[in-house]
Parts: structure tokens; sequence; C-alpha cells
């Protein structure tokens, strides 16, 4: 069979959830037996969002080959489970730059570079993914971000354009538009999503199936009049309603026919509709799961998407255990010593989070400290797990001038330290530790136990700073274990103390390797501790 390709589209409003709906479509193709890759295509120019502050773009994913993507990748890999590369999220800054060291190489041959045909030519090609050749996929389903409309994402919509016109069935455009509620009319309007088709259409793009983004049930009569007006089959057009949960989205377009829709429209027999057990049995635990357990999230981006992969990994270890997680966030530069019994009252346990820079790590340190002291679950990432250090440091080693080089140059006590690597380095993007790199555990540790699959882990890193082992046997005396190594560099990967009940610390990022299907061992290890 030769690929299809699925372009992902959104009008009327930005985040309406098409990287939802994209990661939905590719397990409803996953779950008829095709294999499916999802990329994202970003209209902004910045080669990639790992400069980008967390409060602009939400959290900066990182792919196993060490790139980082934009969030929505976290979404397509919890869903499908599949390893997404730097080959799955391409920017307008990585399409200019290549075009432009293309030119200045002197592979056009002195020709005038234009948007069309020389941009538009690159973005096929990466959507076609002709760099990929050997991969024998079934789908690629692309999803371009930003809405309708916006003077960034013209050339995409040329590309998809042109596209449509030399695949022919090979290819199916699915857009995704906001049909709002006016409650002083009591009506649902659909205006915005017929304005939103005919820009889409002004570009030379007819959309063959739309999926309406709601918050209130759309009935028959709304769906055909959308039909009507956009030149869309009635069996094309899906609404998106608010569910309790984003893992009930691709059962809600299962049962709407979205999946069923794309293949007819390419020419596939439909067949029978999957089963889905496994996911289904999930959602059935979710459902189920009545008892709550109460986790306070210690950081300074005070913005859910800062956190998507720690939050989403939380829940998924929640329901796999049988509670909910009711996760509470506390911005770390609120907390001191004289109130941080009140903020973190009631909790069960503790995530310090991820981030960069000077700004609320003296809260984190405060926590990490009340958190040991009171013997309560605590799971420190990255930055997090660095804080642990660096408290322990100051309170157990007696080191009370102990801190890191990124936060205090000339502190003598420089327990976290600039990786050797990263001291010549003085460009930002893309230049840090970043991607899977090989771990050993230390047998019988609780993350040894916690992972049960032996000594050898990989998990995924985003830092340029690391534990200095000039102080690791003094760690070490006093009760703080270095029960993760990296083989090749020797460097510390997991903390643990191991007589209290769960106080473990990662420099690595085992958020991005949760998914739907196969919770992080680590993540569900902390949840049964919280318990």
């Amino acid at each position: 069979m030769d690929t299809k390709y699925i372009f992902v589209t959104g009008g009327v409003v930005s985040s309406l959830g098409k990287g939802i709906i994209s990661a939905s479509i590719g397990r409803l193709l996953q779950a008829r037996g095709y294999k499916v890759t999802i990329q994202k295509f970003d209209p902004y120019i910045n080669i990639d969002p790992g400069t980008l502050n967390p409060y602009e773009h939400g959290e900066c994913y990182v792919t196993d080959d060490g790139f980082e993507t934009d969030l929505d990748l976290g979404h397509y890999e919890r869903f499908t489970g599949i390893h997404t590369t730097r080959n799955n999220s391409i920017t307008t800054g990585r399409i200019y730059k290549t075009v432009i060291d293309r030119e200045r190489r002197g592979d056009y041959l002195g020709k005038t570079i234009q948007v069309v045909p020389h941009i538009t030519d690159e973005i096929k090609r990466r959507m076609l993914r002709e760099d990929e050749k050997d991969e024998q996929l079934d789908f690629v389903i692309t999803e371009v971000g930003g809405t309708i409309g916006d003077i960034e994402s013209a050339p995409f919509m040329e590309a998809i354009r042109q596209l449509r016109w030399q695949l022919g069935r090979n290819a199916v455009c699915v857009h995704l538009t906001y049909v709002p509620y006016l409650k002083a009319a009591d009506e649902l309007k659909t205006k915005p999503t017929q304005h939103s088709v005919k820009e889409l259409q002004s570009m030379g793009i007819q959309p063959d199936i739309l999926v309406l983004r709601t918050e209130r049930h759309l009935d028959d009569h709304l769906r055909m009049k959308v039909a009507s007006f956009c030149n869309v089959d009635l069996e094309c057009v899906v609404q998106s309603e608010d569910m309790p949960s984003i893992y009930e989205v691709p059962v809600s377009m299962q049962k709407q026919g979205l999946d069923a829709a794309i293949l007819r429209k390419i020419g596939i027999p439909v067949g029978e509709i999957p089963e889905m057990k496994a996911w289904h049995d999930f959602l059935d635990k979710q459902h189920n799961a009545q008892r709550e357990v109460h986790i306070w999230l210690v950081g300074k981006y005070d913005l859910q998407d800062a956190y998507k992969s720690i939050r989403e990994s939380l829940n998924l270890a929640g329901i796999y255990n049988d509670v909910k997680a009711k996760l509470h966030f506390v911005n770390s530069e609120e907390i001191t010593q004289e109130n941080v019994g009140e903020k973190l009252e009631g909790l069960a346990g503790i995530v310090i989070c991820p981030g960069f820079g000077t700004r609320g790590i003296e809260g984190k340190i405060i926590a990490a400290e009340y958190t040991r002291t009171n013997d309560i679950p605590t799971f420190g990432i990255c930055l997090g797990m660095q804080m642990m250090v660096i408290e322990f440091a100051r309170n157990v080693l007696g080191y009370k001038d102990a801190n890191s080089r990124e936060m205090d140059e000339k502190t003598p006590h420089n327990v976290i330290d600039i990786m050797e690597e990263q001291k010549s380095i003085t460009q930002m993007g893309g230049t840090m530790r970043l991607g899977a790199y090989d771990c050993e555990l230390k047998e019988g540790s609780r993350v040894y136990e916690a992972y049960g699959k032996g000594k050898h882990i990989s998990e995924r890193h985003r830092h340029r700073y690391e534990f200095n082992n000039a102080f690791k046997k003094e760690y070490e005396a006093k009760g703080m274990k270095c029960v993760g190594i990296n083989p090749a560099a020797n460097l510390v990967e997991i903390v643990e103390i191991p007589e209290k009940r769960w106080y473990i610390g990662t420099q690595f990022h085992p958020e991005y390797s949760s998914s739907v299907l196969n919770p992080h061992p680590l993540f569900m290890s902390f949840l049964k501790a919280c318990l």
C-alpha cells in the first residue's frame, strides 16, 4: 500500500486541541493494524522551542534522539506509543535555515530564491518524509500549528494545496474548527466555522472532514447545516465535545466514525470496528477510581502546560493505582521557612519540578527540606533533583553555602557543577545534554525494584549541570545514595535516601517516557508510596 497522508489544520481560534485529534486519529488507525507516525509543523521562526519561555509555549518535549520539540509530540507518544524524532517536529525557522544554507553553498545555481517554489518545496519534502524513505509507513499524520489565516502559516497551506493535487486520493484534509455557544441567544453559532472553511477554500484547499470543537452537544440539524455550507459529507462532520478526560477523545471519535470516514475518503475498505480492549480497560479503571490522592507540584511556572508531561504521567500512574491524582500547584517563589508547612498542608506527596535559572530555587530547597524531615514522598526531576542535592548539602553535610554553579558561580561547595563538555559552549539553542542516555541501577535500591527489569535503563535528558562527584562519598556516608550512574561518563543520574518512604531525584526526565498503555515505573512507584 502506498503511504497515505492526513493533514490536520485548525481554524477560528488556537488551542482547540489539534494535537489531541491528531493523536486520536493515530491511535484509531493503529488499532486497525496500520503503521503510523505523526509530525508537527509549527509556523514560528524559532529553530525549535528549546529557548522559548514555558509561559509562551508550554513545556518543551525532548525526543530520544535529543531534539527539543513542541509539547504536542508528548500527546502523540502517550497516545500511540511511537517514538518520535527530530523529523517529527519542523518549524518555519528550520525550513528557512535549510533553504538559506543551500543557497549559501550555491546549490541553486544562482537562481532567485522565493517562497514558491523553494520554501514550499522544502515543506513538501519534509511533509512527505523524503529523508525517511525506509520507514514503510501506512499513514503520515501532519498537524499544522496556528490558525488558518495566520500570515506565518501561508507557505504551509500552499504546500498542502500542492500535495493534495499531487497525491490525489492518497491525501485527506481534516479541519478542526470551533462552534461557540452564545448564552444570551441560547444558540450555537456555525458562522465562525463557515468563515474558517471559506478561508481554507480561498487558499485552494477543500477540507474532506470537519471536526467541530464544542462545549455543547451538536444535533444532526446543525451538523447538516455545516455540511451543506462547507461542501462536506454529513458523515464527515464530527464533533469534539468537552470530555472528562482527553483519553476519552479517541473512543468518541471512533463512535462517530472519524477513522472510517478517513478510510472511505482514501478508498480503503473500512472493515470491522476495532475492539481497542486495552484502551477501554484503561478508561474503565479511570471511571472506577474513587479515592483521591493529593500531590503538590512545586515549580515557578504557574501554567498547566509548563509541566504537561509530568501532570499526565502522574494522572496515568494514579489511574493504574486505582486512584484519582489531584494535582495542586505551589509557586516556589512564595514558599518560605515560615509558611512551608501551611503551603504544603494535606499533601500525600510532592514533585519538585524542573526548570532553569535562579528564580524560585530557594522555595524548592525549603520544600525539599520540609518533605525530607517530615518523611513525605518526594520526587525531584532534573533541577528538582539538584535542589534536593543542595538542600542535603546545606542541612545534613553542613555546607551552608552549598549551591549550583548555575546559581552561584563562586560557591566553594559547588555540589552541582556545569558539565565539562558544556564549559566551552556559548550558544543557547540545542546545545544542552539532550536525548536518551544509558543508566545503570544499583541492585537492591528502590529504583531498581521500581523498574523491575534489571540494571540497565535508558532515559531522556535536558540539562547542562550535573552532580559533582567530588562530594559523592560524603553524600553516601550521610545517607543520600547515588543509585543510578551513566556508565560512559560516570554521571550521577539518580539519588535516593533509602531510609525514607520515597525520597528520589532523577537528573533525567522520566515523564517523557510515560504513555497511556505503559505508565512509567517511577511514577507508578511514587504513587504507591503516596498511598
